[in-house]
């Protein structure tokens, strides 16, 4: 059994004081005992609109908000997974598949992400030129990633998750896809002091395949479709039979919307941790991101969630009028023992024979 911490923010525009967020709840957890430190989806910022969050991106390896965070958890011994944007270089999909993959991404170097945002600030075009605009030129977009840091301020190898499903949300106007390039494969389960961990994001929550696919080794085959983006010396991304372990801990970083919240938000966690007998932690940005600039708000309440659907801590939301954060839910911590000897007993317990010999496994 192993102390978890859940950390709450509420991330603006301003790098410097979300890393200085986190990183007060990184010497609160290890303070409390903890062994790891779960911190919410775009914990480096959350922009007042496209455009600036595209300005605000920094390659990890420059990242202010990625070193300073490294250098906490070394500081404290204290292992951290947290969501960041990544930069990207892309061009136009030629023909999209799938109506989120409109682009094919094609480096996150420094210095090629760097050319391309001095193209793009010097040719922007006028409405009349706009039809002349070479369309195989690269643009940047927006990775929405997660990343998982030892506690002696390493960036492990392997561990870092690109979201799959992007909130395109007409509904609400928001569109993600608009400046966020989707990912291409999933992260095999991987060691973490609390257990193996299955990394997915916020709007991933709503779609129970890639939960099953993380806490499930019933595959006998390898995949008969190639891999999107295989990674080198790793287990088969798309191939549960090949991980070590299943996930025994599904994480669900998150900046849900007010409404959705209030509608679906503890139901799906716990939907999700029921179905695939895992615990589930969400850690989630919480109230209104950037005052007067943009309103934009989270409804936070983050929480972790057994394998038997019980919920072991809910931290607190925003107000009943959705437009601020509940006094004290900013800068909120949560520390919950997590027992892995629950996980083996729930499972033992209930097996879940699935009928792969009727239907497809995921």
């Amino acid at each position: 059994m192993a102390k978890a911490a859940i950390g709450q923010i509420c991330s603006s525009n301003s790098m410097a004081h979300n890393l200085e967020q986190c990183v007060k709840l990184v010497g609160q957890a290890a303070a409390a005992g903890a062994k790891i430190l779960f911190l919410p989806e775009a914990s480096d910022y959350i922009g007042s609109s496209a455009a600036e969050s595209l300005s605000l991106a920094k390659p990890i390896s420059t990242s202010p908000f990625v070193n300073g965070l490294c250098s906490a958890a070394a500081k404290h011994k204290l292992a951290v997974h947290v969501g960041i944007h990544v930069p990207v270089t892309v061009k136009p999909a030629t023909d999209p598949s799938h109506p989120i993959l409109n682009s094919v991404p094609e480096s996150e170097d420094a210095s090629s992400v760097e050319e391309a945002s001095k193209e793009s600030s010097a040719s922007k075009p006028t409405s009349e030129e706009s039809s002349k605009e070479d369309p195989s030129a690269p643009k940047i977009k927006l990775y929405n990633r997660t990343i998982y840091i030892d506690p002696s301020g390493t960036l492990v190898a392997n561990t870092s998750y690109d979201k799959l499903h992007l909130f395109d949300y007409p509904t609400a106007s928001l569109r993600e896809s608009t400046t966020t390039q989707a990912g291409s494969r999933f992260t095999p389960p991987f060691p973490s002091p609390i257990g193996h961990l299955g990394s997915l994001i916020c709007f991933d929550l709503r779609f129970p395949e890639a939960a099953l696919h993380l806490t499930t080794r019933s595959h006998n085959t390898p995949p008969s479709y190639p891999l999107a983006n295989p990674v080198p010396h790793s287990p088969n991304p798309l191939n549960p039979s090949s991980y070590l372990s299943p996930a025994q801990v599904l994480l669900y970083p998150s900046a849900f919307t007010v409404p959705t919240g209030a509608a679906h938000w503890s139901v799906l966690l716990r939907a999700r941790a029921i179905e695939t007998q895992s615990y589930v932690i969400a850690a989630a940005q919480v109230g209104l991101h950037n005052p007067g600039a943009s309103p934009r708000v989270s409804y936070g309440r983050s929480s972790v969630i057994d394998p038997w659907g019980r919920e072991l801590l809910v931290l607190k939301g925003v107000k009943e009028d959705g437009k601020e954060a509940e006094e004290g839910a900013v800068g909120e911590l949560g520390v919950v023992d997590i027992d892995l000897g629950e996980w083996e007993k729930v499972r033992e317990g209930m097996p879940l024979l699935r009928r792969t010999d009727v239907y497809p496994e995921v």
